[in-house]
């Protein structure tokens, strides 16, 4: 049986990959050379990002690793138009992540970054083996490779969050590894459902149809989406599942939550789209059927216990890990329709939260600056931003527009048409219920995000001097550029 591999399609899994590999070996020549381990993987990422770029402008999928012609169903990998955006949000949010850990310089008496153990080679070279496998998810056909870069995309993570010089970081990272564990396990459990049920490897085949057809096999196949989507939910942060998110982002580096926000739910996002995309047309009757009411439950709690715990917090990272488990409910709210423009509105949305997000986590790391080894972290208050506008108006307008974003309001148009497009599939499959509960959920959202904005625009507390953190300035700019450029031309997001 003859395989055809496209290295061209496979670069944004290479780049990252061979660029973590490449890091490795300069740290093992010059391991103090922490500017040259930064042009390595900002390279690698860049080369990732072209190559996505490429495929994102085209209709037609990227695909690799393909028997015979290489025709639908037939590669264990492709990516369409929207896999591909998820794919450059991811890469850039990885750069933006890297500048913040590598790039910062402050004052003699204050430290230069966030420091972490193992020093910047090792930071780097997790950060790109994390993303390396976000992406590859998102274009993973099989339920092999899917699996693999789930668990990619994960566990360097959890070496970030451990390595960071924190009281607390262990304890975050002994979290988010028990969480993990037991994801893992259910993740296993499901895949080995789903190839019982269809006897088939892959999400993508004709033993979905066949199976639903046989009542035993529909309902080993139910179980196993539902086993899916739990263990899934860990890593979304869905409620039930979501107890560990405030926990770790808190006491990880900031540049380190920022990457569990991003790359982490992108891969996360991408192994859902891959299990709806097998059962999208194939359930029909009886409506609603068991994965439908829980896709429905899990998305409207979270995003109604988010944004209610999220009101009481006066911790700004706490607030966005409280605003990351309702915003979860958003990102999968519209694949209870189980439609293939569902799996397109879920990925445009989360593309959506990456950016605003990714902006408002630097301007936070701005704010508040690397913690001192040793030292526990924080406080960090809300307060601390009051009258932003005023000292910093640029910082300050450009963490406004990243909450409104979030808060689906205009000017963060793209915000608002993420919301727009996340109702649409499920309002077109007759689900008016949940599309009620979900206006409601972002009417409780922008209470969240408002309060926060009215502490930027007041007096408040005198905002603490201003570390010069470079890489932290660079990456606000190129998070605040792509975020003020996709809510002018946002069909850049959503096709």
């Amino acid at each position: 049986m003859r395989v055809t591999v496209d290295w061209f399609a496979l670069a944004p899994v290479l780049a990252p990959a061979l660029g973590a590999l490449l890091v490795l070996v300069i740290d093992a020549v010059a391991p103090k050379a922490r500017l040259v381990h930064l042009g390595a993987t900002l390279v690698a990422l860049g080369a990732g990002v072209g190559v996505a770029g490429w495929g994102a402008a085209h209709s037609e999928p990227l695909r690799s690793l393909c028997v015979g012609s290489g025709s639908d169903g037939a590669c264990l990998y492709a990516v369409g138009p929207m896999g591909a955006i998820l794919q450059i949000c991811v890469l850039a949010a990885a750069a933006v992540v890297v500048l913040m850990l590598l790039a910062d310089r402050g004052p003699a008496e204050a430290p230069a970054a966030e420091p972490l153990r193992g020093g910047p080679a090792v930071a780097a070279a997790l950060v790109l083996a994390a993303t390396s496998g976000a992406v590859t998810v998102v274009g993973a056909v099989d339920v092999g490779a899917w699996l693999v870069g789930l668990e990619l995309a994960t566990l360097p993570l959890i070496a970030l969050v451990a390595l960071a010089a924190r009281k607390d970081a262990v304890h975050g990272a002994l979290t988010l590894l028990v969480t993990s564990v037991l994801s893992f396990a259910l993740l296993a459990l499901g895949v080995a459902l789903w190839v019982i049920a269809t006897g088939s490897s892959t999400f993508v085949t004709p033993g979905v149809r066949d199976a639903w057809g046989v009542p035993e096999q529909r309902l080993v196949l139910i179980v196993a989406a539902l086993v899916l989507l739990a263990g899934l939910g860990f890593k979304l942060s869905l409620v039930p599942f979501h107890a560990w998110t405030p926990v770790t982002y808190a006491s990880a580096a900031t540049p380190v939550t920022l990457a569990i926000a991003t790359i982490s739910k992108v891969a996360a996002l991408g192994a859902l789209i891959g299990v709806v995309q097998g059962l999208a047309g194939i359930i029909q009757a009886p409506a609603p059927t068991a994965v439908v009411a829980a896709l429905a439950a899990v998305a409207l709690v979270s995003m109604l216990f988010g944004n209610v715990v999220a009101l009481r917090q006066v911790d700004p990272v706490r607030l966005l890990a409280w605003s990351a488990v309702s915003q979860a409910g958003w990102v999968i709210l519209p694949l209870v329709a189980l439609t293939a423009a569902a799996t397109d509105a879920a990925a445009g949305y989360l593309a959506a939260y990456v950016i605003a997000a990714t902006t408002a986590f630097a301007v936070v790391h701005r704010v508040h600056g690397p913690v001192a080894a040793g030292a526990a972290a924080g406080p960090r208050e809300l307060s601390h931003t009051g009258g932003l506008v005023r000292n910093h108006p640029w910082l300050g307008l450009v963490l406004i527009l990243a909450l409104i974003s979030l808060a689906g309001l205009p000017p963060g148009v793209i915000g608002l048409i993420a919301k727009i497009v996340a109702l649409q599939p499920v309002v077109a499959a007759g689900l008016w219920p949940v599309a009620v509960v979900a206006v409601v959920g972002a009417v409780l959202g922008v209470a969240v995000y408002l309060r926060w904005v009215a502490i930027i625009l007041g007096a408040g507390r005198s905002t603490r001097p201003l570390q010069a953190m470079l890489g932290t300035r660079v990456g606000v700019l190129i998070a605040a550029a792509v975020l003020v450029v996709t809510s002018v031309l946002p069909a850049l997001v959503f096709r």
